[in-house]
This record gives C-alpha cells, sequence and structure tokens, in this order.
C-alpha cells in the first residue's frame, strides 16, 4: 500500500504535501535531510610546477591554472591550507626531455625539489601526493620506456617507477600516485618503497584510468605531445568496458594500493560506484581538465551558470561513491564554493 498522499482532496482543495515535498520546502530544510555533504576536506588540488620560469604562467585551456615557479607553489599551497584544503597532488613540468624520463627520478628533478619545499612550508598540515608518471619527462610523450619497435615497455617502465618512487619519498611526498597503468606498477612501487624503510607512504592508484577524449588540456599543462601521432589505448582502459576496470583495482589493491581512483569521473559514474560498492578502501575520482575546461567555456559563453554546474558535478561524484575529489574547482570551493550548495 502506497504510503504517499494525493497533492489535493475530491474537492479540489489543496490537500497535505507528499512526504518527499515536505522535505525540500526550505534551505534549511534541505540541508537538514542531503543525503550528500560536499566538504572541501573531500578535495584534492592538482597543482603544476615547471622548471626554469619566473612567473607563473596561465595554461589557456585551463582558465585560472598556472603552471607555478617554485616560489609561487608554496604560497599557493600554503594558501591552500589556510583555507582547509587537505591534500595536492603535484605534477612537474621539467626543462628537459629524453627517452626514459630521467627527471621523474632525479633528485634535482623539478617534482622532487617542489615536494621537499613543501614538506618545509607546510609540514603535515596538507597530505602532499605526486604524480607518479613519465609521460611529462619522455622525449616522446609515452607513460613508459619505448621498445625498438616503439611500443611502451611494461617491464623496464617499471624500474624507472621503482626508481621515481623512492626520489618521490625521499622528497617528502605522503602519497604517491603512479598514473601510467602498467601491469604490476604498484607492486614494483610497493616493494621499492618498503626496501628503502618508506613503508609509511602511501599508494593511491590510478587503478581505473580510461584512455579518454578529455585529457586535451592537461597535456597543454604538461607540454606533453605523444610522439608520430600515437595514443595509449594499448596500456589505459577502453571506454566501452567495466569488467576490466573492477580486475584492475583488485590487481592494485592485492599488489598494496591503499587507495584507487577512476579517472575521468563524470562518464564514469557507474564506475565509481561499482568500485565503492565492491572494494573496502578509499576511492578517489580524478574531475579531468576536460571537464573542467568545458564548465569554463560554458559558463564564459553565458550558456550555464557555473557555480551551479561545478557544484552540480562534484556533489554527483561524491553522490556516486568517491571519497576523494582532484579537481581543478578545489580553490574556487574553498573560497567561494560552500556558499554555492544549493543548485539553482
Amino acid at each position: 500500500m502506497s504510503i504517499e498522499r494525493d497533492d489535493s482532496d475530491r474537492s479540489g482543495t489543496p490537500g497535505p504535501l507528499k512526504r518527499p515535498r515536505r522535505l525540500r520546502t526550505t534551505a534549511a530544510m534541505r540541508d537538514l535531510v542531503a543525503q550528500t555533504t560536499l566538504r572541501v576536506d573531500d578535495l584534492v588540488a592538482p597543482l603544476f610546477v615547471r622548471e626554469g620560469i619566473d612567473s607563473p604562467q596561465p595554461i589557456t585551456s585551463l582558465p585560472g591554472v598556472v603552471q607555478h615557479t617554485r616560489d609561487s607553489l608554496r604560497a599557493e599551497v600554503a594558501e591552500l591550507a589556510g583555507l582547509g584544503v587537505k591534500g595536492v597532488i603535484l605534477f612537474g613540468v621539467p626543462a628537459t626531455k629524453d627517452a626514459i624520463g630521467s627527471g621523474a627520478f632525479d633528485p634535482d628533478g623539478i617534482v622532487q625539489i617542489a615536494l621537499a619545499d613543501l614538506r618545509s612550508e607546510v609540514g603535515d598540515e596538507v597530505v602532499v601526493m605526486a604524480d607518479l608518471c613519465v609521460d611529462e619527462y619522455t622525449d616522446h610523450g609515452h607513460c613508459g620506456v619505448l621498445d625498438a619497435d616503439g611500443r611502451v615497455d611494461n617491464d623496464a617502465t617499471l624500474e624507472i617507477y621503482a626508481r621515481a618512487a623512492v626520489a618521490q619519498a625521499r622528497a617528502g611526498a605522503d602519497v604517491v600516485a603512479p598514473s601510467g597503468m602498467m601491469d604490476g606498477q604498484v607492486a614494483a612501487i610497493r616493494r621499492a618503497l618498503d626496501a628503502d624503510g618508506f613503508n609509511r607512504v602511501a599508494i593511491l592508484a590510478y587503478s581505473a584510468k580510461y584512455a579518454s577524449g578529455l585529457y586535451g588540456p592537461f597535456r597543454d599543462a604538461v607540454d606533453v605531445e605523444i610522439a608520430d601521432g600515437g595514443d595509449r589505448r594499448d596500456y589505459q582502459q577502453d571506454w566501452r568496458n567495466v569488467d576490466e576496470a573492477m580486475v584492475e583495482v583488485a590487481a592494485d589493491i592485492e599488489q598494496g594500493a591503499d587507495m584507487v581512483m577512476v579517472k575521468p569521473a563524470l562518464s564514469y559514474l557507474d564506475i565509481i560506484t561499482r568500485v565503492r560498492s565492491r572494494f573496502d578502501v578509499p576511492v578517489a575520482a580524478y574531475h579531468v581538465s576536460g571537464e573542467y575546461s568545458m564548465i569554463k567555456a560554458a559558463a564564459a559563453n553565458g550558456w550555464i551558470d557555473h557555480d551551479a554546474v561545478a557544484i552540480e558535478q562534484l556533489t554527483a561524484i561524491k553522490r556516486a561513491g568517491a571519497s576523494i575529489v582532484l579537481t581543478y574547482l578545489t580553490r574556487w570551493f574553498a573560497e567561494s564554493g560552500s556558499q554555492h550548495l544549493e543548485a539553482r
């Protein structure tokens, strides 16, 4: 038997509202019964630091985002900490690149130096994460070492990842985040960290990273161009598939991942939900550059309300099951986004 009442009685006189309507009558009521609450400490800010520049460089395709200098990065993270942000993740843009991406594990590489800067600046107040990949550092733009046929050599790449993980941990990273989608990457990194005494450094694995068309602005941000018109579909996941994401997540957890990630977020809300329901580890989702830039472009043309859509998208990602959201909207939300939590 239905527990709902009609909106009017038989005489046509307005009757009592149905229960869901009664719980939507005021902003205070809606906040009180909301099932999903988005908070600033759910968010992680992706930040770019570039070697050899004297001032922050705007990224045209990522409005409001810059390539930082070491000094501006320190200032930015200190300000984010003051706004209540609990996590940042660093991406490096080196001055020079080579075939194996040696800047990823060089103790004097830009991310390693920046990690040390941030550890000195904010101590344990902010969780400092480092993206662990080599595409920013290779002259061919792939996420690993290439073999004689120009394909990524999985096992040779694992050796590079292990070295990069140790270099990042020595520099002060709380979390290393392997994003290259190499088979066995988590196990190789965990072994290397533990062997070097960094058993307390956590691993956030990009476990379900899809070969998406939404990464273009990010590649602008890190100056990556894949050689010979190549792509990454032989190691990133096919966006048509679900089951392989579950296999990858399970494998990463078995190998020692402390947290797992789904990337991108909005086009893969179903994947986030499945991962959350099946695995008992923190689930992160990356609201990627293309997702962010579409909001900015549409809002700039007056087609959408920036704040309402930004809140709606971030809340959807959390509602789907993500406990951590990586997003370029982090500073905006920390400064003013919480004022717009009610969609208009």
